[in-house]
């Protein structure tokens, strides 16, 4: 069964990946070389590896089912597996150490998810996964993303149970209101009775709400990918496709 879409045809790739043809060439590279392409036991795989990629990229993008997909890609029920074996692979891993002077910000994002085993209902009504995203607040890449919790987990508690916490250590993060209590730097807020807050914090507050824009800006990015907004992957998958989008948009914005 022949496919439609291609890696061979350079011009699928951006649609899909947000990626040049040049980078995508890399991220399959460091795939193969990382045991993605390896023989393994059982029916090969009918695409080369860079229509894998190809093809967890456009399920990860436009949301569209397994059945509806792979026909695209000439494939049959081998695209499930496909998605299964390789979004781990295109996972982002986390950055372990960071430069002195380092600032990251951080903030909590909400996926609806199907699988109601790994989620709760939040606060827009939806069972959904609540994951803490860290990005650096100069190249606004991200560096980490927490293990998902279910969607009812408020942001302070959801920093340190994700894993954030730890993985970012003694490094300057910066964050909203909802984590007071946890160390991080957040906006000054009024004492009880106090009418106002000096002009030197509220300057403070508003050069605050300036940077931390970017976290907001990252996850507007992040999800133009449509399984954000819905996704149906059971068990670890939501957070597979989280950090394969992560790394899909850390290789856009570095060119």
């Amino acid at each position: 069964m022949a496919g439609v879409i291609t890696a061979s045809e350079p011009s699928w790739i951006a649609p899909f990946t947000g990626l040049s043809p040049r980078a995508f060439g890399k991220l399959v590279t460091v795939l193969r070389r990382g045991g993605a392409d390896a023989v393994r036991r059982g029916r090969p795989w009918s695409l080369p590896l860079e229509d894998r990629a190809l093809l967890v990229a456009a399920y990860w993008r436009t949301n569209l089912t397994v059945r509806q997909l792979a026909p695209l890609f000439g494939v049959s029920k081998s695209a499930d597996r496909i998605i299964d074996h390789l979004g781990p692979m295109l996972a982002l891993q986390p950055r372990k150490r960071f430069a002195k002077g380092t600032v990251l910000i951080v903030d909590g994002t909400l996926v609806p998810t199907r699988d109601h085993s790994v989620a709760e209902q939040s606060k827009n009504y939806r069972y959904s996964t609540a994951h803490q995203v860290v990005i650096d607040a100069d190249t606004r890449l991200v560096v980490v993303v927490g293990r998902p919790l279910p969607g009812n987990r408020h942001d302070a508690r959801g920093w340190e149970e994700s894993g954030a916490k730890a993985a970012v250590g003694n490094t300057t993060t910066i964050a909203d209101g909802g984590y007071q209590g946890t160390g991080l730097v957040i906006p000054h807020r009024k004492a009880k009775g106090q009418a106002e807050l000096p002009d030197r914090k509220e300057e403070h507050n508003r050069s605050h709400k300036q940077v931390r824009a970017r976290v907001e800006h990252v996850f507007a990015r992040m999800k133009t990918w449509k399984i954000l907004r819905d996704c149906r992957l059971k068990g670890d998958g939501v957070h597979h496709a989280v950090l394969g989008i992560a790394r899909m948009h850390n290789l856009a914005l570095a060119g």
